[in-house]
């Protein structure tokens, strides 16, 4: 039962984990981390993302345009932007270490120890991947609430909001950080499921009188 919890474990964390990374990565490149509706022209909405700003129309037509320069753009995105590239890169890692660990996987059950060190590593790895995906998003809508209640801005003036994407990279970055939790956990499984296996038992051999080596006929099958 022990085993079979523990192997329910690692599927989970195993299912978190890739949730996270491909929800990490979506949140990476779609431009929905702020939204702004203009009310001098209902007909049109903004979206930014760290890589380009959209112009949806009523119509559906979507015009996006890339960011100008990157040394041009506010602290906040130009730092998300490499924080959230470190977490695709670091979630795609702890997903590979941690699928070779897992204890239904071929490679490497002969060495408990090495399948061990692979969970841990790609616990961990997932785990900082997720933290990096939760500060750049976390900054953003920091920045993007003070923006919208600064009071030195004229009320006129149309307010950013928070975006479809800023509550995608919190998800994904829950997901990270449990999937990975539950992988690092779940090591304890690779150590006891898999007993050393026992020792091949050999006859000892007697030596009889002309020098050479017989079996003894009696106890050969009791002596180790």
């Amino acid at each position: 039962m022990a085993g079979g919890w523990w192997a329910k474990a690692q599927a989970g964390g195993m299912l978190l984990a890739l949730l996270g990374w491909v929800s990490s990565c979506v949140t990476t490149f779609v431009p929905l981390w702020k939204n702004l509706n203009l009310d001098l022209n209902e007909l049109e909405v903004w979206n930014m993302g760290l890589w380009q700003v959209c112009i949806t129309q009523e119509e559906g037509v979507v015009d996006c345009q890339a960011h100008g320069s990157f040394l041009a753009l506010p602290p906040e995105l130009r730092i998300s932007r490499l924080l959230m590239c470190v977490s695709n890169g670091l979630g795609l890692l702890g997903c590979l270490l941690a699928a070779l660990g897992l204890e239904g996987w071929r490679a490497c059950e002969d060495k408990p120890g090495q399948k061990q060190r692979l969970l841990l590593a790609g616990g961990a790895a997932l785990g900082t991947a997720g933290i990096t995906t939760l500060v750049p998003v976390s900054w953003v809508a920091y920045n993007t609430v003070l923006d919208f209640w600064d009071e030195t801005v004229p009320d006129i003036v149309p307010r950013w909001e928070f975006g479809e994407a800023t509550f995608l990279g919190w998800f994904a970055g829950a997901f990270l950080a449990a999937g990975g939790l539950l992988l690092a956990c779940s090591t304890r499984s690779v150590s006891t499921a898999t007993p050393p296996a026992p020792a091949c038992r050999q006859p000892r051999s007697v030596r009889g009188p002309a020098g050479g080596h017989h079996p003894h006929p009696k106890n050969a099958d009791l002596v180790i």
